[in-house]
């Protein structure tokens, strides 16, 4: 078994990073197997190596050892270009041109799992109108012919696993990408999606069972998509519920919740806090969400 914890590294890590990546630790170390970490830092506008270096000392501060080398995403995207011209070479590519004021604007189909759906404006464009606007230099994201790559692969389904983790039952779960419309692949900002990257380091990585939030559960249909569409393996999914503070809403970077950095320099014991979160007891203010 190899399981992963993958953070940005956009902010300070929260309680509920922390609790994430206990889980999956825990699940992998039960199992005699391998816990990896990966920085996901191809944000160039957010990512920070202080960051980085935040990250480290809150997982080791909390007992969360991992196994080899660490990832980073910014060393991969030779990687992650290869992947995008293979999809290109197949037909399954476009250039979307669109800002987001203009998809807004132009919005006509319903919401998927994530949010409004792409009306799929710039899947339409000419082979020449598409490389006058390239040749341009207008800035471009890269988006997936959703229709044409779920009629490749056919039906999918994935494996889920039980909150709390556990390895005795799965389900095969009925992927349903074609929900989401034509997701970005490549950013204009930056040279992968979260999508693509997520999926691809994965495979690299050799995770067998990904342990990740709810909020994730629909992106897991897409990843299945590449994996069919790229040959490459499907993991293991476990989704855990997502940790909310007393406002109701979601830990979250931006918004200021608990930090495991705050923690530490408070004195809080890293073996009791640990010993909490196993346990399901969180810090004054936090609870599961409910489901």
């Amino acid at each position: 078994m190899v399981t992963r914890f993958a953070p940005s590294p956009t902010g300070l890590l929260h309680v509920g990073h922390g609790w994430s990546a206990l889980m999956a630790h825990d699940l992998t170390r039960a199992a005699s197997g391998a816990f990896r970490l990966r920085i996901e830092d191809i944000d160039g506008a957010r990512s920070r190596p202080d960051h980085v270096a935040g990250i480290i000392a809150d997982l080791t501060w909390l007992g969360v050892a991992w196994d080899g080398d660490i990832v980073f995403q910014s060393q991969r995207l030779d990687a992650y270009e290869a992947a995008l011209e293979l999809l290109r070479a197949q037909g399954l590519l476009y250039p979307c041109f669109c800002t987001r004021a203009d998809i807004q604007a132009s919005l006509t189909a319903p919401h998927g799992p994530e949010g409004p759906v792409y009306p799929g404006t710039c899947r339409g464009l000419s082979d020449a109108g598409r490389a006058r606007r390239i040749d341009a230099g207008e800035a471009r994201a890269w988006r997936i012919d959703m229709a044409q790559a779920v009629a490749r692969v056919g039906a999918l389904t994935w494996a889920a696993l039980p909150f709390p983790p556990g390895l005795d039952t799965n389900r095969s779960i009925n992927a349903n990408p074609i929900a989401h419309g034509d997701v970005v692949l490549a950013r204009k900002d930056a040279p992968a999606s979260y999508h693509l990257s997520c999926t691809l380091d994965d495979a690299a990585m050799g995770v067998t069972h990904v342990l990740r939030g709810d909020d994730l559960r629909g992106a897991t249909d897409i990843h299945r998509l590449l994996q069919a569409l790229l040959g490459l393996p499907s993991p293991a999914y476990v989704h855990h519920p997502l940790l909310v503070g007393s406002d109701g809403k979601r830990l979250a970077k931006r918004s200021g919740s608990i930090a495991i950095a705050q923690l530490r320099a408070q004195g809080v014991a890293p073996d009791a806090l640990a010993a909490d979160l196993r346990a399901g007891r969180f810090p004054v203010g936090i609870a599961l969400a409910s489901a």
